[in-house]
């Protein structure tokens, strides 16, 4: 079993993007939107501006109360699609329920939208075109891509069908070659799907739900679900017990998710480096 340390991938591609960050004419500078008091969604906002610092990206957090309006924040965010110092805009998400989550988020310049969530992304991964995508399924891929684990003619199963996660991810991997299919809650008898799987992502956010017997031998693993349980992070995968199967294996925590802010980074830089060319602003 080899362990895919996502850690120090995202540490070598942090240090690329210092220099392409220094190269550029300008700094690349990312916005987020914050709304409310979520804890977890103030937590992930201060990764965001530590990594943000580490790399050289300009930041500024908007933090609006729970009681705005959706089309106050629809009126920032056609505001921060003018600003020519910003070239990434984030909405932190989940939004409160009674919210039009996807009608604010349509709102964003598609050549800003480092989330990769706007329909002109999703529309352009599903055809496998150049476009901004979301930052953890990029993670996973560049996993993959680091340890040289082939794709094409593989059968892959992703547990999730977020748009966030497992969505983009089962695209990349449906571009990339592979022979793909989706399981979620609704999915009976998932143990028999997930053992013909080559590569097994689960993206779920429920401790120990992938055990060894629903594992095949030799297969590759990978962990997205992320889920805090008394003061650790847990993920969806046993792993004491599936790492005796598995070829390859991602950790919780240090597998996917430095590699989701690596990627979110990475999106910043490449949409102030002109991906608005294959895009188009609005």
């Amino acid at each position: 079993m080899i362990l895919m340390d996502g850690k120090s991938l995202a540490s070598e591609i942090k240090n690329k993007l210092v220099e392409e960050a220094k190269s550029m004419e300008k700094t690349p500078g990312l916005a987020v939107i914050l709304v409310g008091e979520n804890p977890a969604s103030k937590k992930y906002v201060q990764m965001k501006e530590r990594a943000c610092d580490e790399v050289g990206i300009s930041h500024k957090v908007h933090r609006l109360e729970e009681n705005v309006s959706d089309s106050e924040i629809e009126e920032l965010i056609l505001k921060l699609n003018k600003d020519e110092s910003i070239d990434g805009i984030i909405v932190q998400l989940p939004l409160s329920k009674h919210r039009n989550t996807n009608e604010i988020l349509e709102n964003i310049d598609p050549s800003k939208d480092v989330d990769g969530l706007t329909i002109t992304n999703v529309g352009r991964l599903e055809k496998n075109l150049p476009g901004l995508f979301p930052a953890t399924p990029l993670g996973v891929m560049e996993l993959l891509k680091k340890y040289k684990i082939e794709i094409a003619g593989k059968n892959a199963v992703v547990i999730g069908r977020s748009n966030l996660v497992g969505k983009p991810l089962a695209q990349l991997l449906l571009n990339a070659g592979a022979t793909v299919t989706i399981a979620h809650s609704k999915t009976k008898n998932i143990g028999e799907v997930t053992k013909n799987a080559d590569i097994l992502v689960s993206a779920v956010g429920r401790p120990g739900l992938i055990t060894a017997d629903m594992v095949k031998d030799q297969a590759v693993v990978i962990d997205v679900g992320t889920t805090e349980q008394d003061e650790k992070l847990k993920g969806d995968i046993d792993f004491p017990q599936v790492s005796k199967k598995a070829s390859y294996i991602t950790p919780v925590p240090g597998g996917v998710g430095p590699m989701t802010v690596a990627m979110l980074l990475s999106n910043v830089v490449k949409a102030a480096g002109g991906v608005n060319r294959f895009i188009g602003r609005r």
